[in-house]
C-alpha cells in the first residue's frame, strides 16, 4: 500500500498546480490511472478540507482522505503509520517533508519523496498504450458512479 501527501504531490505532477480550482480531484484522476495500470492501492491525503467536504471516499483502488481544516494530512499519515504497528513495514509514504518522513521512518515505513514518485508515475503513464490518457472503457462502474456523484455534488452546491 501506498500513502501519499496529496497537496506535496500535486505541484510535481506536470500539468497540475496547487492553484488550480479543483487540483485535489484533477490529482486522482492521474492517480486512478496509475493504479488501473500498477494495481497498487493507494490513500491520499489532502488537508484543509472545508469541514462539509471532509471525509473519506473511495475512487476504485484509491482512498481519498479530505482532512478538515485544522488539522493536517501530515498528521493524519503518521497517526495512519503508528496505528499499523509492524505491518506499517509494507507501506510506502510519498511526501517531500522531512517531519514526515522521519516520523514514519521511525515506524519502519519506507519512504519516497514526491519528485521521485512523480517520475515514476510519468514513467507508468507514458510506458502505457493510451499514453497515460484514462481509457473510459476500462474504468469500473464503481469509478463511473463516483466521477458522477462528484460532479452532481459541486453543481449542486455551486447553485
Amino acid at each position: 500500500m501506498i500513502l501519499i501527501d496529496g497537496h506535496n504531490l500535486v505541484p510535481k505532477i506536470k500539468g497540475l498546480s496547487l492553484s488550480m480550482e479543483d487540483d485535489e480531484m484533477a490529482l486522482i484522476q492521474i492517480l486512478s490511472e496509475y493504479t488501473r495500470l500498477t494495481r497498487k492501492k493507494l490513500e491520499v491525503y489532502f488537508d484543509k478540507a472545508p469541514i462539509d467536504k471532509s471525509g473519506t471516499r473511495k475512487f476504485g483502488f484509491i482512498t481519498a482522505h479530505f482532512v478538515r481544516e485544522g488539522s493536517t494530512a501530515d498528521e493524519a499519515i503518521i497517526q495512519r503509520i503508528r496505528k499499523m504497528g509492524r505491518k506499517a513495514r509494507n507501506v510506502k509514504v510519498i511526501s517531500s517533508d522531512q517531519h514526515i518522513l522521519r516520523q514514519v521512518q521511525a515506524c519502519q515505513a519506507e519512504t519516497l519523496t514526491s519528485d521521485l514518485f512523480a517520475k515514476e508515475i510519468e514513467k507508468v503513464l507514458a510506458s502505457s498504450p493510451g499514453g497515460g490518457k484514462p481509457d473510459p472503457q476500462k474504468m469500473s462502474d464503481l469509478e463511473i458512479e463516483n466521477w458522477l456523484n462528484l460532479f452532481k455534488n459541486n453543481n449542486s452546491q455551486k447553485d
